[in-house]
């Protein structure tokens, strides 16, 4: 009777936890079962496995074939296990010598050919490998990506034949060397092609620099979607870390290719999406739109057009930058600290205020339209501005000066972030209460200028913090040690909301 053991792992979540394959051969009618909680992808691998061996050409064992993935209590998906499974009936049927494969890992799908398919979340296994002293082989596609974590050997291959080539010492694979490109811009436009909307493109440096969240409103066409896409661009470039998590995230769930790699998430849901869409869920939890936005730019058009419930999901994960689905049978925790910029119109027909005369709309319309969107989800959101309609004369002008360029904008922003984490180690937004009182004091003016805001603006106490946030940093962009009265002054009229009579 033969025995052979192999390594794996499996996909859970964003984790890839370690899964032992056991093969085990008996005397018997021949017969092939899978056990250790496997589902459909995976109980379908014995035949996978047995095209793949035969045109191969090797040996399948005409034996009682059972094959045990552990721990059995951990759900197995997918078919990132028929290449070990292959390799384990090799080694317990002896055509293949079984103690060269203590040393490694393996993961990939199995064509009915024997060629070797890619499988989601190979980074994932990567970052989870590197804590063993373990080789890992992947199929060729993976392989660029898996060799982006530092410390892991990657082998990649093509074919099972270049597998058992590599165990039998005639032909080694071939470790793929880390090749970490720079940073991409990928598709991100530059915020020079807007007109006009100075105050706009302000709040949008202020936010990106301070990571705070931004809620655009005006009528349409006032470019506020053309706003909103050029935040990537000037946000500051991704660190190694940063860019690890990202990575692992869209690995796992989307698809990533190491073009991408340092590339900032721009993520723009439809307003029907669901709230599982939203933050995630399902029978076997999954990320939704917030985690795959994790490090980058979650873009709600059309705010108040989404359904209630839905933007209520938000509140949380605003606040933690953290996403929790819980299900009778298992937990699942999502990293979700994305950068949230919304865009709506004043009122339903989108004209309210224009001094043309446009809009119709009672005020009763307009009430019911702005309570689309909840206070608290409102209160969470720092910065709240208009962008109104652009002078026909600066939209129509071919002699306007250029605009300034995403570039120049991303250098100042870069400066301004790299100020708030030599002092205080995070990003403005994310200071808690009591890094607010240290990194965020205030002189007797500013103090006396903000108690008139919160008593004439009826302010929350999040909405004082925030605003301290806010003016912190205006001042680190303006290279300010101490936040004086005009950094104040500007991060308080970005509350447009919470104006009497808006």
């Amino acid at each position: 009777m033969g025995l052979a053991v192999v390594h794996s792992r499996a996909q859970v979540g964003i984790e890839a936890p370690a899964v032992t394959v056991e093969v085990h051969l008996a005397n018997g009618l021949p017969s092939l079962s899978i056990v250790g909680l496997p589902e459909a992808a995976v109980k379908e691998a014995k035949d996978r496995v047995r095209a793949a061996l035969l045109n191969a050409r090797f040996e399948f064992p005409a034996r009682r074939i059972t094959i045990n993935l552990a721990p059995a209590d951990l759900p197995k998906e997918g078919a990132r296990f028929d290449l070990p499974i292959a390799l384990g009936i090799l080694a317990a049927s002896e055509q293949i010598p079984g103690s060269a494969l203590a040393g490694h890992e393996f993961i990939g799908e199995l064509a009915l050919t024997g060629e070797l398919r890619p499988v989601r979340g190979a980074l994932s296994a990567s970052l989870a490998a590197r804590s063993e002293p373990r080789a890992l082989v992947v199929p060729e596609p993976n392989a660029p990506e898996a060799a982006l974590v530092d410390g892991v050997r990657v082998l990649g291959a093509r074919h099972l034949l270049e597998v058992t080539a590599h165990f039998a010492a005639e032909r080694h694979l071939v470790a793929s060397q880390a090749t970490k490109p720079p940073a991409s811009r990928g598709e991100a436009a530059d915020l020079g092609d807007i007109r006009g909307q100075h105050q706009a493109k302000r709040a949008l440096e202020i936010a990106a620099a301070g990571a705070h969240s931004l809620l655009l409103v005006g009528p349409p066409g006032t470019g506020k979607t053309m706003l909103a896409s050029r935040l990537p661009g000037i946000l500051p470039p991704l660190t190694d870390h940063e860019a690890l998590e990202v990575a692992a995230i869209h690995s796992a769930y989307k698809g990533f290719t190491v073009a991408q790699w340092k590339e900032r998430p721009f993520r723009a849901p439809h307003h029907t999406a669901s709230g599982v869409a939203l933050v995630g869920g399902g029978s076997h939890p999954r990320p939704g739109e917030i985690s795959l936005a994790h490090h980058g730019v979650l873009f709600l058009d059309e705010l108040p057009e989404f359904d209630r419930s839905v933007l209520e999901v938000l509140r949380e994960p605003l606040e933690s930058g953290t996403i929790t689905i819980s299900r009778a049978a298992r937990q699942a925790e999502f990293p979700a600290r994305f950068q949230l910029v919304a865009a709506m119109n004043p009122c339903p027909c989108g004209h309210h205020g224009d001094t043309s005369g446009r809009c119709r709309c009672t005020e009763e319309r307009i009430r019911t339209y702005r309570a689309r969107v909840s206070g608290p989800l409102l209160d969470r959101i720092d910065m709240h501005v208009e962008v109104p309609s652009v002078p026909r004369d600066v939209l129509l002008s071919r002699t306007a000066a250029a605009a300034e360029g995403s570039q120049s904008v991303q250098a100042r922003v870069t400066a301004a972030r790299e100020r708030q984490l030599a002092r205080s180690g995070c990003a403005n937004q994310t200071l808690s209460n009591k890094q607010v009182d240290e990194f965020c004091r205030i002189d007797t003016a500013c103090q006396q200028l903000l108690e008139q805001a919160m008593l004439r603006l009826r302010l929350s106490a999040r909405a004082y913090h925030r605003i301290l946030k806010v003016a912190r940093t205006i001042a680190d962009l303006a290279g300010e040690e101490n936040i004086r009265p005009e950094h104040l002054a500007e991060a308080i009229q970005y509350r447009a909301m919470d104006r009497p009579g808006v």
